[in-house]
């Protein structure tokens, strides 16, 4: 059986054709662009999402066109938390809000003040990437275009909308609305009714190894299809890594070293920690719960600095490596966006600490890669906080590419990493195989975990070291909270 995943992220849509064994037989991206209208907004035009994905499904069609053809279904990860609203035509009212936005903070507020049962119902904090605080936004400072809303889709749900003409999410990307009661695995009206919206405003819910749809026909002739392929639930973008990886039974784990960064640990229930911005949602599969410790800036970090130095990625990394251990590095806070887990404050903002007049391009690109394990170290004490002890974890994103980074990080969280075999496909993989789970290929065997390509323990004179340096970087989260509220 042949499937087809399609992954909607912030940067690019990629798409992975793949086979009865997990063999990718062709795959493409097309990038995307990222508007900031304003300081702390971030937002993209959905008809860029279907352009892209058009570009790309023309691409395999000329590449794969045979093996495209006897595709039997697809699904869709993608961007979690969007905000993408409908007039009652369908029609897109305005560009969609993204994750990374923060102009919703005082919302936030709003929003647990309304509904005071919303940590316990929908697991987590209100926090301006989520969905919901951007409606009462929108409702604020766009009223006459609130009044107008006649659906709200996530970024995925969208995409998935223009393939199959049907208005379907699944529970993982669904639990990061905070309109889901997530062990309940339905919408709450308590939490839809504190945002001005109602159930009827809501796509139909469905578990992301489920049917939601078939193709349209005209995109059926178009593509070369020679049946229409069925259209699975799909998953949010980290749910379906976690598929693509084969975390998909308790007590698995993943990293992910992305735009954004993860650490996932998958439950066998509802196991919110809102006290510590712990973010507990449904997992893509059936009866499934999953916990994430959520970063806002990081692979994204290393690229920043890469543009700062004129240098790629890879040759600053090089260049970090061979200073060796135990050289003096400064401190290197990644918050250029504001962070989540465990501070929950958008207005955060990076910077370095502890330069010196010989520190050297080296030493900060290491303090940048080290900002960003000791800010998954945090992560990891606050699923800990929860009752999660992790014991090993996979580590996928484009940052999984780099054994120096993941060395560092195995140093710093202290449990063994593992780099696996088609990690750069992991949230199209995820979504291929939800749509064979969809089309009757099998059940959760098919999430098998990757090969593994190099392990990594942790060793225990940087261990050491990095715990101390931990514990002193620590010390710069306080100082940016009180810099961003201009305190003296």
């Amino acid at each position: 059986m042949i499937t087809l995943g399609i992954d909607l992220g912030t940067s690019a849509v990629k798409l992975a054709l793949v086979g009865e064994d997990d063999t990718v037989l062709a795959a493409t991206s097309r990038p995307l662009a990222v508007q900031r209208p304003a300081p702390g907004h971030s937002e993209q035009d959905p008809a860029a999402w279907w352009t892209a994905t058009c570009e790309g499904l023309d691409e395999l069609r000329a590449r794969a066109g045979a093996d495209l053809a006897e595709t039997a279904a697809i699904a869709l990860s993608g961007q979690m938390h969007g905000a993408t609203l409908l007039d009652d035509h369908g029609a897109v009212l305005r560009p969609c809000i993204l994750w990374n936005d923060g102009r919703a903070q005082a919302e936030c507020a709003e929003l647990e003040a309304a509904y005071p049962a919303l940590h316990a119902e929908c697991g987590n904090l209100a926090m301006p990437g989520f969905t919901a605080p951007k409606l009462l936004w929108v409702r604020r400072h766009e009223p006459a275009l609130f009044a107008r809303v006649a659906q709200v889709l996530l970024p995925k749900a969208w995409l998935a909308l223009q393939l199959s003409g049907e208005a379907v999410e699944e529970m993982s990307d669904a639990s990061g609305t905070l309109w889901l009661d997530v062990a309940g695995r339905r919408w709450s009206a308590g939490a839809l009714a504190a945002t001005g919206l109602s159930e009827a405003q809501m796509p139909r819910l469905v578990e992301g190894s489920a049917v939601a749809g078939e193709l349209r026909a005209p995109w059926v002739r178009r593509w070369g299809f020679r049946r229409a392929p069925i259209i699975a639930g799909g998953a949010g973008d980290c749910a379906a890594g976690a598929v693509g990886v084969g975390a998909v039974h308790p007590g698995d784990a993943f990293v992910s070293l992305g735009t954004s960064g993860v650490l996932w640990a998958t439950t066998a229930g509802f196991a919110p920690n809102p006290a510590r911005a712990v973010h507990a949602f449904c997992h893509a599969v059936p009866g499934t719960w999953h916990q994430m410790g959520v970063l806002l800036n990081a692979a994204s970090a290393l690229a920043w600095w890469a543009g700062v130095c004129g240098r790629s990625e890879a040759e600053l990394v090089q260049e970090a490596a061979a200073l060796g251990d135990g050289g003096p590095v400064p401190f290197f806070a990644p918050y250029l966006a504001g962070e989540r887990t465990p501070h929950n404050n958008t207005a955060l903002r990076g910077g370095f600490a502890q330069l010196a007049p010989d520190t050297t391009r080296a030493a900060m690109t290491q303090a940048v890669l080290d900002g960003v394990a000791y800010a998954l170290a945090d992560c990891r004490q606050a699923l800990a906080d929860a009752g999660t002890q992790l014991a090993e974890a996979s580590v996928i994103g484009g940052g999984a590419r780099s054994a120096h980074w993941v060395q560092t990080l195995a140093d710093v969280l202290g449990i063994p990493l593992h780099q696996v075999a088609d990690s750069e496909h992991g949230g199209a993989l995820g979504a291929a195989r939800l749509a064979r789970m969809a089309a009757g290929g099998g059940g959760l065997a098919i999430a098998r975990a990757p090969r593994r390509l190099r392990s990594f323990e942790p060793r225990a004179g940087a261990q050491a070291r990095h715990h101390e340096q931990h514990r002193r970087w620590q010390q710069l989260a306080p100082h940016a909270a009180a810099l961003a509220a201009g305190a003296p």
